[in-house]
């Protein structure tokens, strides 16, 4: 059930229309999770200037795919599942690597240190120890790209926080 309603396109007019106008503009299909967010056209804007700026990650998309699978495993957000499992599959991520992403883990130990930290950073943040740290930088990890983890799980975090309090669900064909 719908608990914040996604806005009509031909609807949304101000600073509503504009955002959603430069989120199409971007290449961007508003679904009924940017739409909603449209209501509040500051949410918009800093999931936007977030995701935006998650793109240009120096983590390989393969891995952050597995991340926002992980992130979204342990928040329960099932349209958020459903969309990033789509987009491990169109990269040409295995069923297995999915489902050991959902697990926070993968079978490449420099990249199940990654995911696990992802899911440390939305299960218990304060819970991160110098020892992890000091292992990823073990695996070649720069602290460019922990940080960039940190900010991409804030990006996971409230998109999956937003859809589950919107009452967004995946669409009913992604679900049979």
């Amino acid at each position: 059930m719908l608990r914040i309603e996604p806005l009509e396109l031909d609807a949304a007019t101000g600073r509503s229309r504009e955002l959603l106008d430069e989120y199409a503009s971007r290449g961007g299909d508003p679904g009924p999770m940017v739409r909603a967010m449209a209501q509040a056209p500051v949410v918009l804007r800093g999931y936007m200037d977030l995701s935006r700026a998650a793109k240009r990650s120096h983590i390989d998309r393969r891995i952050t795919e597995r991340i926002n699978l992980a992130v979204h495993e342990w928040l329960g957000c099932a349209y958020c599942l459903d969309a990033h499992t789509r987009a491990a599959r169109k990269l040409r991520l295995s069923d297995h690597d999915i489902q050991l992403a959902r697990q926070g883990t993968a079978t490449d130990p420099k990249i199940a240190a990654l995911v696990a930290f992802g899911q440390q950073l939305i299960a218990a943040p304060a819970e991160v120890t110098d020892r992890q740290i000091g292992e990823l930088r073990g695996h070649g990890y720069r602290d460019e790209q922990i940080a960039e983890v940190v900010a991409l799980v804030a990006l996971q975090q409230l998109s999956g926080a937003f859809n589950l309090v919107a009452g967004i669900e995946p669409p009913v064909e992604a679900m049979s």
